[in-house]
């Protein structure tokens, strides 16, 4: 028989409260100037909101380790999407703009 855990109602409200205190700081850090740290910080939080949901509202915190394990591996490609996303975001100025004869040359495709 399988067990089921009851979660007490103060754990959602806990959890619902720090959702919405991130989404405020959300807010708050898109008005502060981090020049390029906005981006990070803004993907920072919004993992930690992800594994919030996750543990809590989608019962991963009480399940067996093999429901761990699964929700791990999906955090870990997760991890690798930013990283590769971060890292085209941060090299996309290396790259200057094309010279002005590309641009005198180039047809427009319509």
């Amino acid at each position: 028989m399988s067990q089921h855990h009851i979660v007490p109602i103060t754990v959602y409200v806990r959890v619902f409260l720090t959702l919405l205190a991130m989404t405020a700081l959300t807010v708050a850090v898109a008005y502060v100037n981090l020049d390029w740290g906005n981006t990070p910080v803004a993907l920072g939080i919004a993992l930690f909101k992800a594994s919030i949901v996750i543990l809590f509202f989608m019962h991963v915190r009480y399940n067996t380790p093999v429901m761990w394990l699964f929700a791990a591996a999906g955090f870990f490609w997760l991890l690798i999407l930013l990283v590769l996303t971060m890292q085209d975001y941060a090299t996309r100025g290396w790259e200057g703009p094309p010279p002005v004869e590309f641009l005198k040359n180039a047809t427009a495709p319509f």
